[in-house]
């Protein structure tokens, strides 16, 4: 299998940018996420799927990190992720801490204005 596809092209959703379900199913976040670009090799959160909000659990959109991690456990494409990094893959705590860190920064720029 080849190295570093990104959670779209491994599942061929077809949900990413120009992709063929992308307008009748909506662009996945995953797919536009830039936070994570180039983390585990993967273009925008490609290759940390599992740790953003709105991406595709099987055939329903995941919402929750909480219920979405249960589901990405078992997933073929985060279990590939896991064993290609090895110890070098990024804890979902500290990708979670990515985000919260933006997210804050986001309202206190907002709120400033």
């Amino acid at each position: 299998m080849e190295r570093d596809l990104n959670c779209w092209e491994y599942m061929r959703c077809g949900r990413e940018p120009g992709g063929i379900h992308a307008e009748q199913l909506g662009i996945c976040s995953a797919s536009i996420n830039e936070r994570f670009e180039s983390v585990h090799g993967g273009k925008k959160a490609g290759r940390t799927c599992w740790v953003v909000s709105g991406t595709f659990g099987k055939k329903n959109v995941e919402c929750s990190f909480a219920r979405k991690y249960k589901n990405c456990g078992i997933c073929d494409f985060y279990k590939m992720v896991l064993t290609e990094e090895g110890e070098y893959v990024w804890p979902a705590t500290y990708l979670l801490g990515i985000l919260e860190g933006a997210e804050h920064k986001l309202l206190s720029e907002a709120s400033r204005e």
